[in-house]
């Protein structure tokens, strides 16, 4: 397909002339297939749903096609609607638009959509199992044309997947607002997200998927890279190396792909469990990991020699974690750092698989008999959560990934709790290293994309953002020299760690003062023509993106750990103060019902607007929850706060004022 009729393709929408029916690409790694959970009425009901977005003339032939997608998958995807044309990021000037803004989110559409960045991409997936961009190609097509007939002066709102409109709004407002998952707190349960969704009326559209702003397993290499760096700095002596060291965990689907790359990059023995194959050759053609091994006694003995020799190697085991924890421990594999990256934020679908049978049966459990699966699966979690036990009594620290890993065991019964009973014995990664050491002090995953998708452009990018940093560290406190000599050393590796997965992408995880600098920076050099437009965004694992108990704001302490308000008023707050586009969804990464998560999209052109709006927006975006840390008495958002005012006079942020334990200690209740 030629470039005009690539064009002409989106701005038609839904074709004006009803598409043959495709086949089911062969070889494609297809979404598990979800749970049969409507009445007869309410599968009509979905039916009906879908049938809005055509004619009338077509609906007695799409009405038995549907039907039967809603029969063989659980969901209504429309298959038949998929454009004819190769879904990847083009240049920013391919696509069809009245605005540049719109060309961007276009691109970023395309870019979680590319079957070589998206998990399950025929159905709009493109991480964590069910994190949708879309609900169905109907409405692919809809987003695409409406930004492609967008202006200056319009807003398209986004229900869940559903572009309900343009909408007159002003240059300043975002050119497209998206929400996903947004359900009334007392219908936000797992089943209930299987109903809805079924229905066509919601989706569960994670963290990055829903928002256009995922970059592949890059998006999250570089937060697994310093939490492994600086879980291994806690457990080794000073000095020692992490060569020989092993590092096990699971998962390589989605966004837990990046956790071979990590562990190469933090010198260690990484080993990933993962039950998909298909998930686990994509990520080794890939490069993200260096062997694949799929039975127990060639791991053993490739991870003895290893251990030998003091390799820094990635293994992808295929098979299930749980016979990997015990086989170390009968074997006497020493352990030194464990953690796990499956999907269990969807445990019942896909997200975590039982051991003891195989993949194929596990998937055929969760359509015909989802409850023996649950049953399975939290089996396993027991099962699970022992092993991890007798490792840690050995020595083996162990962390939280923020999956919900700790959550769901504890729900299965697993041996995960504290003596309290209230907290659970072992830490989230975001309590022991990623809060107290990055997000108090408002260092987060900034991250770009090169719109022209020149590779020059992005090589360009990371010396400007390397140059930024040097420049900021020769005056910053010590309390942050650790923080910005690690992303010294990773954006000046980045090139050679081969990152880039889909779009010329890039992260590093920066505070307000870098974001903003980096950033003023790059609308420079596109000022000046040395590179194409760069559209900002950050993963919503962020200082103040995202409200997670068990997760972002695990080490929250003051009671409002369950509270939501920071990541509500972080969208309203960027919104109005220029971003392209605002996103807040229900769940990601540890749930749906669990989490609310906010993010942004922001387009940098070279114009003084550019530079207007992302010293106003990125300044709030971090300094939002940097404010809400300090107010929950985090001793280094205080810190971090304390200082942002000095530099920023029209900051003015009320502060803590702490209580000694003795006062209360004397109190009778």
């Amino acid at each position: 397909m030629n470039l005009q009729e690539f064009q002409n393709s989106i701005k038609q929408g839904i074709p004006s002339e009803l598409p043959a029916a495709k086949a089911y690409p062969a070889g494609a790694n297809r979404a598990p297939k979800r749970k049969d959970i409507l009445s007869v009425e309410e599968k009509q009901l979905a039916v009906r749903n879908a049938l809005r977005y055509f004619p009338k003339e077509w609906h007695a032939e799409l009405a038995e096609e549907f039907a039967q997608e809603l029969k063989d998958f659980g969901r209504i995807y429309m298959y038949r609607f998929k454009p004819n044309y190769e879904l990847k990021a083009r240049s920013i000037s391919d696509y069809p638009a009245k605005c540049e803004q719109a060309a961007a989110i276009m691109l970023m559409i395309d870019n979680n959509l590319d079957p070589a960045v998206a998990q399950h991409p025929e159905e709009l997936i493109t991480y964590g199992g069910n994190g949708a961009v879309f609900q169905n190609w109907a409405q692919y097509l809809l987003a695409m044309k409406y930004l492609s007939e967008m202006e200056e002066d319009q807003t398209l709102h986004m229900y869940s997947g559903h572009p309900m409109g343009l909408f007159p709004s002003s240059k300043d407002a975002p050119r497209v607002v998206v929400t996903n998952g947004m359900m009334i707190p007392n219908y936000s349960k797992p089943d209930d997200w299987e109903k809805f969704n079924a229905l066509g009326v919601t989706q569960y559209g994670q963290m990055t998927a829903g928002s256009f702003m995922y970059i592949g397993p890059q998006g999250i290499v570089h937060g697994t890279t310093i939490t492994v760096m600086n879980a291994f700095r806690k457990v080794l002596n000073k000095g020692e190396s992490p060569k020989g060291k092993i590092f096990l965990t699971a998962g390589l689907g989605g966004m837990s792909g990046a956790q071979p790359k990590a562990g190469n990059i933090a010198n260690c023995i990484t080993v990933c469990a993962e039950v998909n194959p298909k998930a686990a050759i994509k990520r080794h053609q890939q490069g993200w990991v260096d062997e694949l091994v799929d039975n127990m006694p060639d791991l053993v003995a490739r991870v003895r020699k290893a251990q030998e020799n003091e390799e820094v190697v990635s293994i992808a085991f295929i098979g299930n974690v749980v016979d990997v924890w015990e086989s170390f421990l009968a074997e006497d594999i020493f352990i030194h750092l464990g953690s796990d990256q499956t999907s269990l934020h969807n445990p019942w679908s896909g997200g975590y698989y039982p051991v003891d049978i195989s993949y194929e049966e596990s998937n055929r459990l969760i359509r015909e008999e989802p409850e023996v699966f649950k049953e399975k699966v939290q089996a396993t979690l027991k099962r699970h959560a022992d092993a991890v036990n007798k490792h840690t009594a050995k020595g083996t620290y162990f962390f939280d990934y923020g999956n919900a890993f700790l959550l769901e065991a504890s729900r299965a019964g697993g041996d995960v709790m504290a003596e309290n009973g209230i907290d659970f014995k072992y830490p989230s990664y975001v309590q022991d290293i990623l809060g107290p050491m990055c997000f108090d002090y408002g260092f987060g995953p900034f991250r770009w994309v090169c719109t022209s998708g020149n590779p020059e452009d992005l090589d360009k990018t990371d010396a400007i953002a390397a140059k930024v940093l040097e420049e900021i560290m020769a005056n910053s406190p010590e309390e942050i020299q650790q923080q910005m000599q690690d992303n010294i050393t990773w954006i000046k590796d980045a090139k050679e760690n081969k990152l880039v997965v889909g779009s010329q992408a890039r992260i590093l995880y920066a505070d307000s003062e870098g974001r903003i600098k980096i950033a003023n920076a790059f609308n420079d050099a596109i000022a000046r023509g040395e590179i194409g437009p760069v559209v900002l965004g950050r993963d919503h694992h962020d200082v103040s993106g995202t409200d997670s108990p068990f997760r972002e704001t695990s080490n929250i302490y003051d009671g409002s750990r369950f509270t939501a308000d920071m990541a509500i008023h972080n969208v309203i707050g960027d919104g109005f103060r220029g971003a392209t586009w605002v996103s807040i969804h229900n769940g990601g990464g540890v749930g749906w019902g669990e989490v609310m998560n906010g993010g942004f999209g922001m387009l940098l052109d070279g114009s003084d607007d550019a530079e207007r709006r992302l010293k106003s927006m990125l300044l709030f975006d971090v300094n939002n929850g940097i404010a809400r840390r300090s107010w929950a008495r985090n001793e280094e958002a205080n810190f971090a706060i304390k200082r942002e005012m000095a530099r920023t006079p029209k900051l003015k942020v009320t502060l803590s004022q702490n209580v000694e334990d003795d006062i209360l200690n004397k109190l009778a209740f």
